[in-house]
């Protein structure tokens, strides 16, 4: 009997010793959005003279305590949201990811070409990959994102993210945007307020380039361009239209990849939009 009420002592012990580090630096911590893989959460601590980090990765945290964090395609199922306090004390909370379900097709039989790009091209393909991955890691207390997103374009969806090909049996990258197949030409909008990070008219891959920066080190990228209307430190609003439709790069056809970086975290831009209506002709 003694030892029994010992484990259940214990047992609530651990409950309110798991439970109360989460608000016990803190006067107040709100998370709110998705907890999925892909997804984008906004959250809001107080006060807001603490530091943030998500698996070791910090955040910016707003003069009014707002942040936000993101969950990349294969996020854990559990993350460590951790804060430390100017008095150097430490909090930790845990964070439950959704695990989600990928289209995966697997196509056999295509000419090696089809599948890895010529030697020569590697340098160039490298090259590109560090300037882009320079553009999106720009962190700055700004809050463009507040403004929420709208659809670059409107057409029918042709790629969702997360989606991946095995090439001859060789896992490719998976896609980490949602494609809109729209003719060649169509406006490309911003589809929230931003400063453009990076332009480039004619990449390996993606062709046509942008990168626009949401602020707290959210971006949007947009591929496969015809033609590119804003330059590098340029600041637009959101629904100015940026470039058109193309169908350059390594593509089969007129689409606009959107994609978008919470960080190093590739974030789906279908959450963070209302479902997209397109009217029949």
């Amino acid at each position: 009997m003694v030892a029994r009420m010992r484990r259940f002592l214990l047992a609530i012990c651990l409950h309110f010793c798991w439970l109360a580090p989460a608000w016990a630096c803190v006067d107040r911590l709100q998370l709110d959005g998705d907890f999925i893989q892909g997804g984008l959460v906004h959250g809001l601590v107080e006060p807001a003279n603490v530091r943030l980090y998500l698996d070791d990765v910090e955040t910016v945290i707003h003069a009014d305590g707002r942040f936000i964090l993101g969950f990349d395609r294969d996020a854990p199922q559990q993350m460590k949201l951790q804060i430390v306090r100017s008095d150097r004390r430490e909090c930790v909370r845990s964070l439950q990811v959704r695990k989600r379900a990928y289209d995966i097709q697997r196509i056999d039989g295509l000419p090696p070409k089809k599948v890895t790009p010529a030697a020569e091209s590697l340098p160039r393909i490298q090259a590109e990959a560090n300037a882009i991955k320079t553009a999106r890691a720009r962190v700055d207390a700004r809050v463009d994102y507040r403004s929420g997103f709208r659809w670059p374009v409107r057409g029918p969806i042709s790629g969702v993210y997360g989606s991946q090909r095995v090439l001859n049996g060789e896992p490719r990258r998976p896609h980490y945007g949602v494609d809109i197949a729209v003719p060649v030409g169509t406006p490309v909008a911003a589809p929230a307020p931003g400063i453009v990070t990076y332009v480039n008219p004619d990449m390996y891959f993606s062709g046509g380039t942008i990168v626009l920066d949401h602020g707290h080190g959210l971006s949007s990228s947009f591929l496969h361009l015809h033609e590119v209307q804003v330059e590098v430190g340029q600041t637009v609003d959101q629904g100015e239209v940026i470039a058109t439709v193309g169908a350059t790069g390594r593509v089969t056809g007129a689409h606009l990849d959107w994609r978008m970086n919470w960080r190093s975290a590739y974030i789906d831009p279908q959450l963070l939009v209302v479902p997209m209506v397109v009217k029949s002709e």
